[in-house]
């Protein structure tokens, strides 16, 4: 029987269902209407809301793994984590779980057991490949892919995980979809020897594993993230480069990717190569609440046959490596890792049914005094509209951040893994007793390294630890903060 199957309800039971949580379903073709997102909130920042809230959950302090015993990360009092899918634990299909956790979301349901997909940052080489997945694109060089991670979310416990896809490269961060898939992006340009061309968008079901076909018409480029509009289908697009566009793929079939479709590039209307991204030196700040009307040119060169496929979108606004993307309320947030004269990173919202591009946030801008953010990337928000950015920055200890309505950040959690061998003969030993053994999980501080994926379903924040790879389950008093 295969991993697949192992988990399924029995027959008769329910079928796979997609994850659109209530909020985005409800708002996504009411977008505007009685709202209680950041999006919503933004808008009438003067204060007209007050929440019966406050922003953040406290200080933060170290907390025990219920699975290993070890204090990996801190968090507010309260919450609790459970970490599951180290790197090189086994997984139910008898292949052992890569590295460089990145990009995540909650796909699709069965009951009460949630899937996850999982992406793994890894690059391109030959060799021995030592994660070779059931669907493969190009196993000869590319090292990455992405595993299904299921979990059981009324009991809190991790269940099991397998290979969705391998043979891709860097695939760093994607989507959700709103019919049950997730997109996951492979952040390169690169050619193999044998001439298989890199810098797709694939997609991979809840359950199951992917045909390992490229997505060729949403564009070849330095993918990062995508989000999908549920009212429309339309999936918006970062570039990981600077400058780098915000692009949006128009399917010709809802639901259909495959179908094809138009790629386009955001351009502000009035202006040709509009600079957000520090062009050719020149650095601009720009206050949050700062708005912009938009429209779209076409990508004449999606495929990038020709060079560039940004060059391919005349007038298209440049950014500074944009990266995290995620679909709320009928808005689309996206950060701009390097945005910003501090060069600290940017957010930006983009309502598609009013085409206007808006910023959030601008990390260290004009009028600041003290770093808000560490290069924001990947970003989420949360069942209750709060939004929750993971840094990927040069801080010694890298941190999950709250970004609050009024535009200010607070410290949700912070890498706290400074692993002895001692204390990695403690967790293999704890995963040993689950049935699994750590390969190759070196000692060593990780402080530094960035968060990745963060997601939300009901209770649950699910988020990983790039390297050497450690997936968290994390839960606690959600409404004692905006979150």
């Amino acid at each position: 029987m295969s991993i697949i199957d192992r988990n399924a309800p029995a027959e008769g039971a329910e079928s796979p269902k997609p994850i659109v949580d209530r909020r985005s379903f409800i708002k996504g073709s009411v977008a505007g209407a009685a709202s209680i997102s950041f999006g919503a909130l933004l808008a009438r920042r003067a204060g007209a809301v007050e929440l019966p809230y406050s922003d953040d959950y406290g200080p933060v302090a170290p907390v025990n793994d219920l699975t290993t015993g070890l204090p990996l990360i801190a968090l507010p009092a309260g919450f609790t984590y459970r970490s599951f899918g180290w790197r090189g634990q086994p997984m139910a299909d008898g292949r052992v779980t890569p590295g460089a956790h990145d990009g995540m979301d909650v796909v699709a349901s069965k009951g009460n057991q949630i899937v996850m997909v999982r992406n793994h940052e890894l690059g391109s080489g030959s060799g021995i490949n030592p994660f070779i997945a059931a669907a493969g694109y190009d196993n000869a060089n590319g090292r990455g892919g992405t595993t299904n991670v299921l979990f059981d979310a009324v009991t809190g416990r991790w269940q099991s995980s397998y290979g969705s896809l391998s043979g891709t490269v860097t695939n760093c961060a994607g989507g959700r979809t709103p019919w049950g898939t997730w997109l996951t992006c492979e952040e390169t340009g690169y050619t193999s020897p044998a001439g298989v061309r890199h810098g797709w968008v694939f997609e991979v079901p809840g359950y199951g594993v992917a045909s390992a076909q490229p997505l060729t018409a949403m564009g070849r480029f330095s993918h990062e993230a995508c989000a999908v509009d549920p009212a429309t289908g339309i999936v918006y697009e970062t570039e990981d480069a600077t400058p780098g566009g915000f692009y949006r793929f128009v399917p010709n079939q809802y639901g259909n990717l495959a179908a094809g479709g138009q790629l386009q590039a955001l351009r502000v209307v009035g202006t040709n190569d509009f600079n957000f991204s520090g062009l050719n030196g020149v650095y601009q700040d720009f206050a949050a609440g700062s708005t912009w009307d938009v429209e779209w040119v076409t990508v004449t060169d999606p495929e990038a046959i020709n060079g560039r496929a940004y060059n391919s979108a005349p007038g298209r606004a440049s950014f500074a490596r944009p990266e995290g993307a995620y679909y709320d309320s009928g808005r689309i947030y996206f950060t701009c890792t390097s945005g910003g004269v501090a060069r600290q990173g940017q957010v930006f919202v983009y309502d598609p049914r009013r085409e206007v591009l808006t910023m959030v946030f601008n990390s260290l801008g004009a009028g600041t005094t003290s770093q808000e953010c560490n290069n924001p990337d990947n970003i989420a928000v949360s069942p209750r509209g709060g939004i929750v950015l993971c840094e990927d920055g040069g801080n010694s200890i890298q941190r999950l951040r709250g970004l609050t309505q009024s535009g200010g950040t607070f410290i949700f959690a912070e890498n706290r893994m400074q692993l002895s061998a001692a204390n990695v003969a403690q967790a293999d030993a704890a995963l040993n007793a689950n049935g699994s053994i750590i390969a190759n999980f070196p000692a060593g501080n990780y402080t530094g390294i960035e968060w990745a994926g963060a997601c939300f379903h009901e209770r649950w924040m699910f988020v990983n630890i790039q390297t050497p790879g450690i997936t968290f389950a994390i839960t606690g008093p959600w409404d004692n903060g905006a979150l």
